[in-house]
């Protein structure tokens, strides 16, 4: 890529080489959540878990709502990347790898919650060792295996061309971006290669990311406890994922896009769209939520009518109308209409749907688990501040990642920007030859060369 070329996009370098106060500042912030979480990990590895909330009934608790939020943002990023890659959506260029990053980043935080809760990590071995595909739990393990390498690969395929860049154009770290880079010279057999390995990982990732969430929702709903039992629960939680991972991928565009001042290529545009998105599963997640408890209020069943209302009026009920405002009432409110303030109106409307995203994780385990069908007596949850320091540090080393990940690589793809400048420009001109008379377009030829140059 001529050095033209690079210095059009040379705004996109800033992340890269500034390195204000601001930026180790917010390490520090993050550095104290994640000293928090390991100081509490260390009282929890040396007393045990009976230092946390859990008990029986109530087994899980953050640790586990932690797990299917984490897992659940993970589709933000591969899956809707991977379908606007297929659909050849040309939008999508500048937010692709933001929610890419997402994916393997959180995909991390998600699988390291079992290790927590596990309380002696060890034992994760005994999976590995003895485990029997009977159990969903180990096909947890092999599609979040799965899908966390074939997530790697897909962010780090399209990563080769602006690594290569990085290494010919930004003098700090060259030796890092030789090596990743691996000899990339962008002739055109690197970049058949390229784009049809792109291509592969694109169509492989889709189902492997639905059969992830799929497999998640199979450890509550292969067990009898009330309102576990559902046969919804898997299209239910791969909706629920999308929604929360297109949320993250929104307030993380905000974010970046207000602190590396890159208006000029996340432009309102793009949140309309995602904003658009988003309306569309927040109406998919209330159809699916009031289709659950419907079925559950009119079977009447016992012990799932004390779940119900456990949620509904009970100890539970400011989670669940918390939950219900956060993710149907405010996005409804303010994504309806985006003509104007689309930027502001969606960034708010996605930080309302994570928190209650993250709240509705929560809504299906703990009320269940503290009323079982089995004869336990019924048990209150509330977690310590060993949980609330495991969550701190959770949500700290995600965003630390993140953080890391912009300052090593362009968050947005330098050459994919590139070549979209070069198909909008085709577009264009053959859209406008096709109006003129015959003849015309070889008298235009001239001012169509100084149009692409």
């Amino acid at each position: 890529m001529s050095d033209a070329i690079v210095e059009r996009d040379r705004a996109l370098f800033g992340p890269l080489s500034e390195t204000g106060r601001g930026f180790y500042l917010t390490v520090g912030v993050l550095g104290l959540a994640i000293l928090w979480g390991a100081i509490a990990y260390a009282v929890q590895w040396s007393e045990g878990l009976g230092v946390t909330g859990l008990h029986q009934p109530v087994s899980w608790g953050f640790y586990v709502t932690n797990f299917v939020f984490f897992i659940g943002i993970s589709h933000a990023g591969t899956l809707i990347s991977a379908i606007l890659r297929l659909s050849k959506a040309e939008w999508r260029r500048p937010i692709t790898r933001m929610a890419e990053v997402i994916t393997v980043m959180v995909l991390f935080i998600g699988a390291g919650q079992i290790l927590v809760d596990l309380g002696r990590p060890d034992r994760m071995m005994n999976v590995i060792q003895y485990g029997r595909y009977q159990s969903p739990l180990l096909w947890d393990a092999t599609s979040i295996s799965a899908y966390l390498t074939a997530s790697t690969f897909y962010l780090y395929l399209p990563l080769i061309p602006d690594i290569a860049i990085l290494r010919d154009h930004l003098g700090k770290r060259r030796w890092l971006y030789a090596v990743l880079a691996l000899g990339w010279r962008g002739t055109e057999r690197q970049w058949k290669i390229l784009n049809r390995a792109i291509a592969i990982m694109a169509v492989l990732v889709i189902p492997i990311a639905v059969s992830v969430h799929t497999v998640v929702s199979f450890v509550f709903s292969m067990t009898i406890q009330p309102m576990w039992h559902s046969t919804i629960f898997g299209p239910y939680f791969v909706a629920g994922a999308i929604f929360s991972g297109i949320a993250a991928i929104i307030v993380a565009m905000g974010i970046i896009r207000r602190i590396y001042r890159l208006q000029s290529y996340l432009k309102p545009i793009h949140f309309r769209y995602l904003g658009q998105l988003l309306l569309v599963m927040t109406l998919l997640w209330f159809y699916l939520t009031f289709a659950e408890y419907l079925t559950g209020y009119y079977g009447n069943e016992p012990e799932e009518m004390k779940v119900f209302w456990s949620k509904f009026t009970g100890p539970f009920w400011p989670f669940f109308w918390a939950m219900v405002v956060a993710n149907f009432v405010i996005p409804m409110v303010l994504l309806v209409r985006l003509r104007h303030h689309a930027v502001g109106k969606t960034v708010v409307a996605s930080a309302f749907v994570v928190v209650g995203m993250w709240l509705e994780r929560f809504i299906i385990v703990v009320p269940t688990l503290s009323n079982p069908r089995l004869p336990f007596p019924e048990g209150q949850y509330w977690p310590t501040w060993i949980e609330w320091g495991e969550l701190a540090a959770s949500f700290g080393v995600f965003i630390l990642f993140y953080v890391l990940f912009v300052k090593l690589f362009p968050i947005i793809s330098i050459w994919e920007i590139q070549e979209g400048r070069d198909v909008g420009l085709k577009e264009v001109e053959e859209r406008l030859l096709t109006y003129l008379p015959d003849g015309a377009a070889d008298a235009a030829m001239p001012e169509r060369e100084k149009v692409l140059t």
